[in-house]
């Protein structure tokens, strides 16, 4: 996973969530992103995404009885490896059976990159085809900070999302409110303890959400804290 470092924060944040923030995520090793970027094959968003409700950062049903909340960054290859690998099993096995709902809520703390990223990413939310975006961001992850959230790559991946303009995302991505919800999942990242990507909390749906450890990236390592939560 990837350590947050305080210092490497490059999204605009008011000065009480920044302060926070500086107490809370602390500095670490940084893995190198082009050491373990995953180069795996990943499914086309539109089938991944068909017939499945998105509302903003929120993926699934509203009343669906378990939330699942991933904070990710999106140059992040273990966030990446996650979306590849196990999104799609959790997909068939509990968000189209109508039994969990995922929030994405995403930073931006590798770099300038990361910040074009989710801006993209949360601009696309407004249309409700964040988790497309995500998606597509994923399978086309490059190099760290090496320019590669270029405008013709965010074209490439709306022309695949019915309904997205890849021109209208490259400007609306720098309007008020999409730092407003950047600074939203920065701030419950700091409330919920968050030091590495990805993290995930848990919990039943309008209930108190825990953060949990988890034994793998495969959907074993999130699996068990799900039926815990549908256990209950």
């Amino acid at each position: 996973m990837v350590r947050l470092e305080s210092n490497r924060w490059r999204f605009a944040v008011v000065a009480v969530v920044a302060a926070a923030l500086a107490a809370v995520l602390i500095g670490a090793g940084k893995v190198s992103a082009e050491e373990t970027r995953t180069t795996e094959p990943t499914p086309a968003a539109d089938s991944l995404f068909a017939g499945i409700e998105q509302q903003g950062v929120a993926l699934g049903s509203p009343q669906a009885p378990v939330t699942l909340v991933e904070y990710a960054d999106l140059q992040c290859p273990f966030c990446a490896h996650w979306s590849h690998e196990t999104l799609p099993v959790l997909l068939h096995e509990y968000v189209e059976t109508g039994r969990l709902r995922i929030v994405f809520h995403g930073l931006a703390f590798i770099g300038d990159d990361s910040d074009k990223a989710l801006r993209t990413a949360i601009a696309a939310g407004q249309a409700d085809h964040l988790w497309d975006v995500v998606h597509g961001l994923y399978a086309r992850q490059g190099p760290e900070n090496s320019g590669w959230v270029s405008d013709g790559l965010v074209g490439e991946i709306a022309a695949g999302v019915p309904g997205l303009d890849g021109e209208q995302l490259v400007t609306t991505r720098w309007e008020s409110s999409i730092t407003v919800e950047m600074n939203r999942a920065a701030a419950a990242a700091t409330r919920a303890g968050v030091q590495s990507t990805p993290a995930f909390q848990i919990g039943p749906t309008g209930g108190r959400l825990e953060l949990v450890e988890v034994s793998s990236l495969g959907p074993d390592g999130i699996r068990p804290a799900i039926e815990a939560v549908l256990a209950r």
